[in-house]
């Protein structure tokens, strides 16, 4: 699916008025019922952790952590089968599964009267029953659960959705004869960083010669697009060069944002380069 800017743009606008929660997205279908709910998922996912990236610093704050640390023991006191965390998260606007995580910790270095590592406390955000806490491990079970965009159900989510879209696109390639090259087998040969597909008989698709595939589970907005130029693309375009397979990268130009839903393809949607062979 193609989206111009300004579609873009009014999405985005909608979006900052509105918490991140179930009910915004059903708001958010309702608002733009021409676009597909995958579409819309996917940019909600990534204009809500713009959001947390910015303000993330002042939830870390010494002050702040013992501020929600305080109310979640008072919250319980009071009622301990309440969604003390949850509500806490919404009413400060932070991701729930990134609330937990604060107290979680929290309370581990109160307890263990040390710093609790990195792979304990993700292990237990990952399987609350670890928790030696009860009401704690359900209270971030709560959080978990009901964070669309954060945490580890969510993180699960989009391994098995990017997964998915890999075998969809191995068996378009493979449906149209083209040979390649995947990438498993490329990081068998000693490779770090690889496309999804390198085509050994490079294709030309709207005047563009393609030479690799890259899918990626996420709508592809221009500023996600520079971030995986920097990360990615760019060392693509190196080692892909430096193979015989010299080729031209095309980035979004003039006021088009592309996207296929929840799945991008560096150059053009895969779909769209698969049909035009």
């Amino acid at each position: 699916m193609k989206l111009s800017k300004a579609q873009y743009d009014e999405i985005a606008q909608f979006l900052g008025h509105v918490q991140p929660t179930r009910q915004s997205l059903r708001k958010l279908k309702e608002k733009f019922p021409s676009q597909s709910q995958s579409t819309l998922l996917s940019i909600f996912s990534q204009e809500y952790q713009k959001q947390i990236k910015r303000t993330h610093a002042k939830h870390h704050t010494a002050e702040a952590v013992e501020t929600y640390y305080q109310r979640y023991l008072n919250g319980v006191m009071k009622n301990a089968a309440a969604p003390v965390l949850l509500e806490l998260a919404n009413e400060v606007d932070f991701a729930p599964s990134l609330m937990a995580r604060i107290v979680l910790e929290r309370f581990l270095q109160e307890r263990e009267q040390a710093i609790p590592s990195k792979t304990l406390i993700n292990s237990m955000l990952r399987d609350p029953s670890q928790i030696p806490d009860g009401v704690l491990a359900n209270q971030v079970y709560q959080c978990t659960v009901n964070d669309c965009c954060y945490g580890p159900l969510v993180d699960c989510i989009k391994h098995a959705i990017g997964h998915e879209h890999e075998v969809l696109l191995r068996e378009m390639l493979l449906e149209k004869n083209l040979s390649f090259i995947a990438e498993d087998q490329l990081r068998a040969k000693g490779y770090d960083k690889t496309p999804d597909f390198i085509l050994e008989v490079p294709v030309a698709v709207e005047g563009h010669i393609i030479h690799w595939i890259e899918s990626k589970a996420s709508f592809g907005d221009e500023s996600s697009h520079q971030a995986y130029l920097q990360d990615q693309f760019w060392s693509y375009w190196n080692r892909v060069q430096e193979s015989a397979f010299p080729g031209q990268i095309s980035c979004i130009k003039g006021d088009t944002v592309y996207g296929t839903g929840v799945t991008r393809v560096f150059l053009c949607g895969y779909q769209k380069v698969i049909h035009s062979l």
